[in-house]
């Protein structure tokens, strides 16, 4: 029955009210909302638009929205808005002002209120929640939608079993959905060698980072909290973390975020994350010179992919960061796991028996800092090696280093040029 109202004429989708501007423009300008000639003519613009898609170029891990604007022409930093706009995008939800302002944004990046810019926006709006659900597992990723019957009434159409939808209005870039859901920062974890995951403290060093050809880059919790003269793990540095995540997401590369502990308020760290476009966050049990109850760690663990479940969450377990309570890096890792975790973070792991038996112990991708050579850790079966605050504290030690060497008259070490630090703001 499902099948044939969604081939049905005579069943249509909800009518929307034309707008001049913001999101009730967006909607009475889509496909999506459309019928007949409109409908065909809409369709027609956003399938050539995706016909202009590199499919394969989907596929490079990142953000999904960030890499389809990137392919549309568009900066991978609208993601924001992209989020705000689908929150209010179906015809029954009500529009907020941030998005009406958020369409407006959007509108003016692409040069021209007209059916095209409409396909670009709705493109990407209809792209974000349902890429997202995609890559955390969701089947279908849009459970339902609604058509009008002859009769007037308006009737919820379930998608079960049909993955990008059916009939008239059905999904015209289904191979290019799949491509982003298929490209996650996820996947770069099963790789043949550990991921080796560069942290950055600001733009400069994170683009420098990606022109090096690193895949991926992570923030430092020392490095962003000591460069804005805060102490790192007390929970200070929410509005330094986030934004500087802000400022990282316009980058080729997926981004991942040390949030410490959550900075007492996970959920909304996860929510402000989750719509700026990074693609995961490593979250720790540390507290002081002692560790977090597991249960309520993996209660943080848990209402963070509430919020975010697309979000890669690596756990980081302090045991043997602090040296306290060593015995209990595995059952602390397992709970984690069990509460939603997607990788497991276990800095100060050096001994490699022990290394062995975290990784055969735990089901997921398990993370050290870069305290062994890379190849014999990825032998070792870890996914992922990171530097931690190493490059941060290696650039203060070269940063006064030759300052003195200028002061006392000695040869300089190369640095990059004015020129070529300048190019990284272009990246």
């Amino acid at each position: 029955m499902d099948h044939d109202v969604l081939l049905d004429a005579g069943y249509t989708v909800p009518a929307v009210p034309f707008g001049e501007a913001g999101v009730a423009w967006l909607r009475s300008h889509v496909a999506r909302f459309s019928e007949g000639a409109d409908h065909v003519r809409r369709r027609g613009l956003a399938e050539s638009l995706l016909s202009t898609v590199d499919v394969a170029e989907l596929e490079r891990p990142g953000n999904p929205v960030a890499k389809l604007a990137h392919a549309l022409g568009l900066p991978r930093d609208v993601v924001a808005d992209v989020s705000v706009v689908a929150r209010c995008y179906q015809p029954h939800v009500p529009v907020t002002p941030e998005a009406d302002l958020a369409v407006e944004r959007l509108v003016a990046l692409c040069g021209a209120r007209d059916e095209v810019a409409a396909a670009r926006i709705g493109l990407l709006v209809q792209a974000c929640d349902a890429t997202n659900a995609l890559i955390a597992g969701k089947n279908p990723p849009v459970p339902l939608t609604r058509r009008v019957a002859p009769s007037g009434e308006v009737v919820e159409v379930s998608l079960a079993d049909r993955l990008f939808g059916d009939g008239r209005h059905g999904c015209p870039g289904r191979a290019h959905a799949l491509a982003l859901a298929a490209g996650t920062f996820h996947s770069l974890h099963r790789g043949p060698s550990p991921l080796v995951l560069p942290n950055a403290w600001d733009f400069a060093s994170a683009a420098a980072l990606v022109q090096a050809g690193f895949a991926a880059i992570g923030t430092t919790s020392l490095g962003v909290a000591a460069a804005h003269g805060i102490p790192d793990a007390a929970g200070l540095a929410r509005a330094e973390t986030l934004g500087l995540a802000r400022k990282l997401v316009r980058l080729p590369v997926p981004i991942t975020v040390d949030i410490e502990a959550g900075f007492g308020d996970v959920r909304g760290v996860a929510e402000e994350l989750a719509a700026m476009g990074v693609c995961g966050v490593n979250i720790e049990d540390g507290r002081g010179e002692g560790l977090e109850d597991p249960v309520v760690q993996a209660g943080l663990i848990a209402e963070f992919k509430a919020v975010a479940p697309h979000l890669f969450v690596n756990a980081r377990v302090d045991a043997h960061w602090l040296h306290v309570e060593e015995g209990s890096t595995v059952e602390r890792a397992l709970r984690y796991v069990d509460a939603g975790a997607d990788g497991v973070f276990v800095p100060g792991l050096r001994e490699e028996g022990e290394i062995e038996k975290v990784v055969e112990a735990v089901p997921v991708p398990v993370n050290l800092l870069a305290q062994h050579d890379v190849r014999r850790l990825g032998e070792l079966g870890v996914k992922r090696v990171s530097t931690g605050s190493l490059l941060f504290r290696a650039a203060l030690g070269a940063t006064v280093s030759t300052a003195v060497a200028v002061r006392d008259g000695r040869p300089l070490s190369p640095v990059p040029s004015y020129d070529e630090i300048q190019a990284l703001a272009g990246l």
